[in-house]
């Protein structure tokens, strides 16, 4: 019967697939897109992913169809970003009157696994719920978090859901050492919006202001931030943004003299340590260097795997860097 519900809307368009494949192993369905990169990236073929909320939806905003509701209710695991999205409050009051009776992962969850929130320095100090996939220690949480539901409700299966969740561990610090190795904390960014701070401060890039402080507050003009951003080390924002806000970063970047970093907040299809790797490298290149001579590993297949993206970002333009400390 599951087969069939996500053939029939894979067909109609209903929902956005992660992977191409349809049959029995378990369903997981996450809200968004970067959500089904990690448990993607973690746990492979051994599970079929699906996400809610179409890429250049507003999420917050989005709403539930009748379509994903009976979706959900065949779904082995749901992933959330915490819970704070309309979607996924809507998914908490399905779990808890009985329609959805998978295992459905929220902020508690998570934060048993280590996953923390960052303060808002620019907005009075509050958690950030925006972007926090994007910070690897978050990352793991998550994908932690997924490997214990998944033993759950497939228990013969365990010891596979397990060595892929250690797989993915080990890549993903393999990368978050060697770059921790190479960047001179104590260094500052403004950003465009608040997911953008997930992408830096594990990096020891603390961000001190944004240009769109909060969904529901207005951007700050770009002359009103250009001193700011002049005694900052780099701006920041994201490709996937409003033109109008990627332009106003630009600005801002040029009038106040410093170097601008582009980075990815939302995307599909991409397994998830690619983008970290990515979004890393260009934070590092913008504020200047060299590749690093020697990236830490746990395991032999984490080190191919590293210097594959190496190369491929190389070929892409993201060379690594080393940050000079002012």
């Amino acid at each position: 019967m599951k087969r069939l519900l996500v053939i029939m809307m894979l067909l109609t368009g209903i929902i956005a697939p992660f992977t191409g494949a349809v049959d029995d192993r378990p369903l997981v369905v996450t809200s968004i897109a970067p959500l089904a990169a990690i448990v993607q990236d973690a746990f492979g073929d051994s599970v079929e992913v699906v996400y809610l909320i179409p890429p250049g939806a507003d999420p917050h905003e989005y709403q539930l169809t009748a379509s994903q509701i009976e979706l959900l209710r065949g779904a082995s695991v749901i992933v959330t970003t915490g819970g704070h999205l309309p979607v996924e409050k809507k998914i908490a009051e399905l779990k808890e009157e009985g329609t959805i009776t998978g295992e459905a992962l929220f902020i508690d969850d998570y934060k048993r696994e280590g996953f923390r929130y960052l303060p808002e320095h620019w907005y009075g100090g509050k958690d950030n719920p925006h972007g926090v996939w994007l910070d690897p220690t978050n990352a793991l949480a998550i994908a932690r978090a997924t490997e214990k539901a998944l033993e759950k409700t497939d228990p013969a299966n365990a010891e596979k859901y397990l060595a892929g969740y250690r797989d993915f561990e080990a890549r993903v610090r393999a990368i978050t050492e060697a770059y921790l190795a190479i960047v001179d904390g104590n260094l500052t960014a403004v950003i465009q919006m608040p997911p953008d701070q997930y992408a830096l401060e594990w990096l020891g890039i603390k961000a001190i202001a944004s240009i769109k402080p909060e969904e529901e507050v207005p951007a700050i003009g770009v002359d009103e931030l250009v001193p700011t951003a002049a005694k900052a080390d780099v701006v920041v924002y994201a490709v996937d943004s409003p033109d109008q806000l990627k332009d106003a970063a630009r600005e801002l970047a040029a009038k106040s003299g410093k170097p601008s970093a582009e980075i990815r907040v939302f995307w599909k299809d991409e397994p998830y340590t690619k983008v970290l790797m990515e979004n890393s490298a260009a934070v590092v290149k913008a504020l200047g260097g060299k590749p690093p001579e020697k990236i830490p590993t746990q395991r032999s297949d984490v080190t191919q795997y590293v210097v594959i993206s190496l190369v491929v970002g190389l070929v892409l333009g993201t060379a690594l860097g080393v940050i000079l400390k002012k």
